[in-house]
């Protein structure tokens, strides 16, 4: 459910509000932040990107051919996290979610977040009153 305007931050500050919240339930469900985050707005699309994912034990797993196992693992901890994900970027966009897709890549370690945004109700922009 979207936040009131108190609870939003500025248009400046959104997208470091949801890269923030990201790399932090990021790091609750699987131990380890990712080193670097960075969300793109554009009109009914947020972007999340997370680069430098993987735990130790992850890394070596790919190293050692087991790829498909880190990638379904990150699948399910992805499913997991996907409704604190949402009502993240609701509270922080004022807008609700239709569609919340997650993608996962090993080599680089990189890992997208993207949310469709519902159309809006009051014809205003994300981030702006």
């Amino acid at each position: 459910m979207p936040g009131t305007d108190s609870d939003r931050p500025k248009a400046t500050s959104i997208s470091s509000a949801i890269s923030k919240a990201a790399v932090a339930l990021l790091s609750e469900y699987t131990g380890r932040g990712p080193t670097e985050a960075r969300t793109y707005i554009k009109e009914d699309l947020i972007i999340v990107v997370l680069y430098d994912t993987l735990t130790s034990e992850e890394r070596a797993t790919v190293r050692s051919g087991g790829g498909d196992l880190v990638l379904s693992a990150r699948q399910a901890f992805q499913k997991a996290m996907r409704p604190e994900l949402i009502a993240t970027v609701e509270r922080f966009s004022g807008r609700s979610t239709s569609a919340c897709m997650s993608h996962n890549h090993l080599d680089p370690d990189i890992v997208v977040e993207s949310f469709v945004l519902a159309p809006r109700t009051n014809g205003a922009a994300v981030g702006r009153p």
